[in-house]
């Protein structure tokens, strides 16, 4: 597809987003605190070794609260706190940049995060080490779709003034996702020592940029 410009059309003015109550912080606390030990785990004992109810006596919660909030042990490595940020990062690029220039930027920002800083850099590698050698998290990412997809959509549907569901805006995001994914197995079956950054560039090399609504 060839580049166009953005829809040029002013926005309507976002409200302020409501400040998270005392339910939904408890929540996202009990939601990060299964993460955390779920990712302690898999790196002490492996994936393949570590139940729910490790999971669950480790967080310190009950393994149905770990089932309700992710119904499935693939779900711990098919979300994670890194995909708000990727949603940040590519709603603030300029609104006329390449879409395939704005996810290497993003990409670079967050694959030069330090080890252990917010939001977990080591985290992010463990997840690609995951979905790359665990042939269930793979599984189940094709069963479920994927949240980088969804978030992909939505800020390509905000960048170019289309719908979500658009038929080249799903396909565009689904084949992004793919590359990408693509990349880090590659990054990974090398033993993590290319540079995935540079890996990334190849995969979106094959895009051209999403046209926005005329």
């Amino acid at each position: 597809m060839d580049g166009m410009t953005p829809a040029s059309r002013t926005p309507a003015p976002e409200a302020a987003p409501r400040p998270p109550g005392l339910r939904e912080r408890k929540k996202l606390r009990t939601r990060l605190a299964i993460r955390q030990a779920a990712f302690a785990l898999f790196r002490e004992q492996g994936y393949d070794a570590t139940t729910v109810e490790r999971i669950a006596e480790r967080a310190d919660v009950s393994p149905s609260t770990v089932a309700r909030y992710f119904p499935a042990k693939e779900d711990i490595v098919l979300t994670d706190a890194y995909e708000p940020l990727l949603e940040e990062l590519l709603r603030h690029r300029p609104a006329d940049e390449p879409v395939p220039e704005t996810l290497r930027w993003v990409l670079r920002r967050v694959t030069a995060l330090p080890p252990g800083g917010p939001p977990h850099r080591d985290d992010l590698l463990l997840r690609v080490r995951l979905l790359a050698e665990v042939p269930a998290v793979r599984a189940r990412l094709l069963e479920s779709g994927s949240g980088t997809a969804r978030l992909m959509r939505r800020a390509l549907a905000a960048r170019t003034g289309r719908d979500e569901s658009d038929p080249e805006v799903r396909l565009y995001a689904m084949g992004l996702t793919g590359a990408l994914l693509e990349a880090m197995a590659l990054w990974v079956e090398g033993g993590c020592r290319d540079d995935l950054a540079r890996l990334a560039d190849h995969a979106l090399d094959v895009f051209r940029d999403l046209p926005a609504t005329r």
